[in-house]
């Protein structure tokens, strides 16, 4: 059975920072939710690309050469073994679609890497 999601009803199930969150699955992909506040680590993705979609707020996405900044509405590709390390100043919003494998800190253990679960 296929179900709509809303993203503001699933927003509204959590409130901790840098933790994503299964919202569904498209084939070996997991769509993801997190709110993110201030600054994450430099990492990478051995393996994985990742596509950040901001709804909500203001994310810088930070390369060791250039920044860019993503806007509500506007979305991000990081391609694997790009070193990379997303930012910003007030809350914000993001879906992230990436293969299910993905750790959020990459290939960099950390006290902020989290095992996703499902909402």
């Amino acid at each position: 059975m296929t179900d709509k999601v809303s993203l503001s009803e699933k927003f509204a199930l959590f409130s901790d920072y840098w933790s994503p969150k299964i919202v569904g699955q498209i084939g070996d992909m997991h769509v993801k939710l997190v709110k993110i506040e201030g600054e994450f680590i430099w990492h990478s993705h051995e393996v994985e690309d990742e596509m950040f979609f901001v709804t909500k707020g203001q994310m810088t996405m930070h390369f060791r050469n250039r920044e860019v900044v993503v806007n509500p509405g506007e979305f991000i590709i990081i391609p694997h073994g790009e070193e990379h390390m997303p930012a910003c100043e007030d809350e914000t919003y993001i879906m992230l679609i990436e293969l299910a494998s993905t750790v959020n800190t990459g290939e960099e253990e950390s006290e902020r890497t989290t095992i996703p679960n499902k909402i």
